[in-house]
C-alpha cells in the first residue's frame, strides 16, 4: 500500500533490528492501524486548517550514525538544573540525578525493565485515535522514562534538552518521554526543542505526564526549532486527586508545528493551569489542539492561549473542554486571544464546550483583532515611531502570560528570543530588554 507519509522503510528497519517480540508486535499494530487510517484532507475536521503537504513526497529515514553538532541546545543562564540531553531522540548525556529520581531507557532495558516498560506503555495516555501518535508508536526506538519518588521535593528543575543534530538527511525522529510524579512529590520539568539541521526534518515527540495524588508539577514545553523542521507531537497528562499541573507552552519557527495537548482530570480536587503563546512569522504554520477531560467532580482548569501572527503566517487553535456526567462542581475556563500584525496573516480559532453535568461553572471565548488605532495614536502623539509602537503593543499582548511564569530564568530566556523574533531596528533591545 502506498501511503502519503513515506516511512515504511524506517518501520521495516526497526522491526529487523529488534529481538523483543512484544515491541515488534506493538509497533506492527500501530503501523497497521496507521495504514488503514485515511490521510487527513481539508474535509478532516482535526486537520481542516492544517495541510500536511510538507510531510509528503519525502522518503523519511531514521537517524543513522553519530550525531553531529554542538550538542548545546537551549541554555538557561544562572539556573542550576539537572540536564538530560537528547540528540535526534537519543539520550546522549545527563547530569547526576538528584535523590529520588530515576531514568530508564527502552533501548537499554533489562529483562526486568522490559516487563515494566510493557506495562507502562500499555497503560499510557497516548491516544491512538490521533494519527501522529500512531506514527510515534510505529517508529518508536527510544523511550525515556523518568520517575520521581513519593514525597520528593526537587530543588533543581529537570531539563530535557532535545536537539536535532546538523546534517542534510531527511530524518524522522520519534521519541517518547514518560514522567511519573508519585504521591506528594513536587518538581519542575522543562522541555526544550531546538535544531541545528540543514535539511528537512520531521520530529514526532510524545510526552506523557502522570501525576499521582497530591503531586505538583510545573511544566514548560518550548518549541524553538527554526528552519526546515516539521514538529508534530503530543502532550498528555493525567491528574490524580488534588494533583496540580501548572503548564506553559510556546511555539515559534519551523515549517509546520502541531501540538495536541490532552489533560485528564481523574482524581477529585485536581487543578490545572494551562497557558501558552504561539508566534508564527513568514510563512510558518502553528497549530495547537487542546482537550481538557473533566471526568470526576470538584476539579478546576484555567486555560489561556494567545497568539501573535505576522507576515503571511497562519495559526490554528482548537480548545475543547469536556465535562463528563459525573464531574459535578467543576470550574473550567478557556480563553484564546489572537493579534494579527499583517493583512496577510490568518488565524482559525475554535473554542468548544461540551457539558454533561448540571452543577458546573464554565466559560469559553476567543477573539481576533489587529492593533488598536487609538493605542497606536497614543504612542505616536508622544514621539514614538510607528514601528516602535507596534512592537511595544505586540509585546504587551503576551507580556501578561510571560510575567506570570513562576521561574525567572525562563522569562529571561524568552525575552531576548522574542526580541530577535520581532526585532525592528533594535526596538526590542532598546525598549523591552
Amino acid at each position: 500500500m502506498t501511503l502519503p507519509l513515506r516511512a515504511h522503510r524506517a518501520h521495516q528497519t526497526l522491526q529487523s533490528d529488534t529481538d523483543w517480540s512484544w515491541l515488534s508486535q506493538w509497533r506492527s499494530q500501530a503501523w497497521s492501524t496507521f495504514a488503514d487510517t485515511p490521510w487527513p484532507t481539508r474535509k478532516t475536521e482535526d486537520f481542516k486548517y492544517t495541510p500536511l503537504k510538507s510531510l509528503t513526497n519525502t522518503d523519511w529515514e531514521l537517524p543513522t550514525g553519530s550525531a553531529k553538532g554542538t550538542g548545546r541546545g537551549v541554555e538557561f543562564e544562572n539556573w542550576p538544573r539537572t540536564v538530560l540531553t537528547l540528540i535526534d531522540g537519543r539520550l546522549t548525556d545527563h547530569d547526576e540525578l538528584p535523590e529520588g529520581v530515576t531514568v530508564k531507557l527502552l533501548s537499554k532495558a533489562s529483562a526486568e525493565d522490559r516487563v515494566r516498560f510493557e506495562q507502562r506503555l500499555e497503560a499510557g495516555l497516548a491516544d491512538n485515535k490521533q494519527l501522529f501518535s500512531l506514527v510515534n508508536q510505529a517508529l518508536l526506538s527510544e523511550v525515556v522514562w523518568i520517575e520521581i519518588a513519593a514525597n520528593q521535593q526537587l530543588e533543581k528543575p529537570l531539563h530535557i534538552n532535545q536537539i536535532i543534530s546538523s546534517g542534510a538527511q531527511q530524518r524522522v525522529i520519534p521519541v517518547r518521554v514518560l514522567v511519573d510524579v508519585a504521591n506528594s512529590a513536587r518538581a519542575t520539568l522543562v522541555e526544550t526543542f531546538s535544531s541545528e539541521a540543514d535539511g528537512p526534518v520531521f520530529i514526532n515527540p510524545i510526552t506523557e505526564l502522570m501525576l499521582a495524588d497530591n503531586a505538583r508539577l510545573t511544566h514548560y514545553h518550548l518549541l524553538m526549532e527554526q528552519g526546515d523542521v516539521r514538529h508534530l507531537g503530543a502532550v498528555q497528562a493525567q491528574l490524580g486527586a488534588y494533583a496540580n499541573l501548572n503548564a506553559f507552552h510556546m511555539a515559534l519557527g519551523g515549517v509546520l508545528k502541531r501540538k495536541d495537548i490532552t489533560v485528564y482530570h481523574r482524581g477529585s480536587g485536581a487543578e490545572l493551569n494551562l497557558n501558552g503563546v504561539y508566534l508564527p512569522r513568514g510563512k510558518e504554520h502553528i497549530d495547537y489542539h487542546t482537550c481538557l477531560e473533566h471526568e470526576v467532580p470538584h476539579c478546576t482548569s484555567q486555560e489561556v492561549f494567545r497568539g501573535i501572527i505576522g507576515d503571511q503566517a497562519k495559526a490554528v487553535f482548537n480548545g475543547r473542554i469536556h465535562i463528563h456526567k459525573d464531574a459535578q462542581k467543576t470550574l473550567a475556563q478557556l480563553s484564546n486571544k489572537n493579534l494579527l500584525t499583517s493583512h496577510q496573516a490568518e488565524v482559525d480559532t475554535k473554542p468548544e464546550l461540551e457539558i454533561y453535568a448540571d452543577d458546573v461553572k464554565c466559560a469559553h471565548g476567543a477573539t481576533i483583532s489587529q492593533l488598536e488605532q487609538k493605542s497606536l495614536f497614543y504612542f505616536l502623539a508622544r514621539g514614538i515611531s510607528r514601528p516602535e509602537a507596534e512592537v511595544m503593543l505586540s509585546f504587551g499582548f503576551i507580556n501578561e502570560l510571560l510575567e506570570g511564569l513562576e521561574d525567572e530564568p525562563v522569562r529571561l530566556l524568552l525575552r531576548p528570543v522574542l526580541a530577535n523574533l520581532f526585532a525592528k531596528e533594535d526596538i526590542w533591545a532598546r525598549h523591552l530588554l
